[in-house]
C-alpha cells in the first residue's frame, strides 16, 4: 500500500486566543529591546516560550509579525476623540492612552523608524494597518470640526491634519524633548488652532 503524500494545500493550525496574544505581547517586548533591525523569530520564539514552527504557523516573516503585535496589542481607542470642540478633541486624542505622550506608542514608533526607510514590505504593511487607522482617527476629528464650522473652508486638512504630530515628533526625535501634555497643548493653542480659524483659541475646551 502506498502511503499518501502529504497535502501541500492543507491549512496549517493557527495560533489562536491568548496564546496569539502572548506570542504578539512578546514580540513588542522584544521590540523595545532591540529594535525592528535586529529582530528575529527566534528571539521571539525564546521570549514567549514557544517554538519557531509555532510561530511560522500563524506569521510568514517577522514583518508580518510586527505588524499584527502593533495592531492588536495597541492601547489606543476604537473611535476618535469626540468631545464637541476641536481643541477637545486633539487633546483627548493626543495625550491620552495611545497618544503622543504614551512613552511606550512612541517608543515603539521609534524602534521601527529605520525599518520604515530600508524595509519596503514592512513599511508598505505598517503605513497601511498600523498608521492608516491614526490617520483616519485624525481626519475625522478635523472633519467634524470643519462640519461644526470651526475650521476654514480655505484650509487644507491634508496639510493641516498630520502637523500636530509632526510638530511633536520632530522634537522627539530630532531634539531629544519628550513629549508632554503641556507641550502639546501650547502647539495645538499656538499654531494648530491659528492655521484653523484665524483667531487663534476658540472658547470651547
Amino acid at each position: 500500500m502506498t502511503p499518501h503524500a502529504p497535502d501541500s494545500t492543507a491549512v496549517r493550525p493557527r495560533v489562536e486566543g491568548d496564546r496569539e496574544l502572548e506570542i504578539l505581547a512578546a514580540t513588542l517586548e522584544v521590540l523595545a529591546d532591540v529594535g525592528y533591525d535586529r529582530l528575529t523569530m527566534d528571539a521571539v520564539a525564546t521570549r514567549a516560550k514557544a517554538s519557531k514552527a509555532t510561530l511560522y504557523r500563524r506569521w510568514n516573516d517577522k514583518a508580518s509579525l510586527v505588524v499584527d503585535a502593533l495592531v492588536v496589542v495597541k492601547h489606543s481607542p476604537e473611535e476618535p476623540a469626540d468631545t464637541g470642540t476641536l481643541r477637545g478633541d486633539l487633546i483627548a486624542s493626543f495625550c491620552g492612552m495611545g497618544g503622543l505622550t504614551d512613552q511606550q506608542g512612541v517608543a515603539t514608533f521609534a524602534s521601527v523608524l529605520t525599518a520604515i526607510s530600508k524595509d519596503q514590505e514592512f513599511a508598505t504593511a505598517f503605513r497601511r494597518d498600523v498608521l492608516g487607522p491614526k490617520i483616519a482617527a485624525t481626519s475625522a476629528i478635523y472633519e467634524r470640526a470643519r462640519a461644526r464650522g470651526e475650521i476654514r473652508d480655505d484650509v487644507d486638512l491634508d496639510l493641516l491634519a498630520p502637523a500636530l504630530a509632526g510638530v511633536i515628533l520632530h522634537r522627539f526625535f530630532l531634539l531629544g524633548e519628550q513629549p508632554t501634555e503641556d507641550v502639546i497643548v501650547r502647539v495645538i493653542d499656538q499654531i494648530i488652532l491659528p492655521a484653523a480659524t484665524n483667531c487663534g483659541r476658540p472658547g470651547g475646551q
